[in-house]
């Protein structure tokens, strides 16, 4: 199965939640947001949200600064 996470296209297996998305490419769901086919996931919809073939996901890694 194909995505394009990032612009990138990517390889899955099957279809998969975005947090096992998250979880296999080592990420911490607490400090991403992700947006799947142009909408924004609420994080706590993560472990619902599937991830089909053809999907565009976009994760977002939070930046501190001052």
């Amino acid at each position: 199965m194909t995505i394009l996470l990032n612009g990138d296209v990517h390889e899955l297996p099957a279809p998969l939640s975005i947090r096992a998305l998250l979880e296999g490419l080592a990420i911490d769901p607490r400090t991403v947001a992700v947006e799947c086919n142009r909408v924004v996931v609420k994080r706590a919809t993560y472990a619902e949200t599937i991830v089909s073939d053809g999907a565009e996901v976009e994760i977002v890694a939070f930046v501190g600064g001052g």
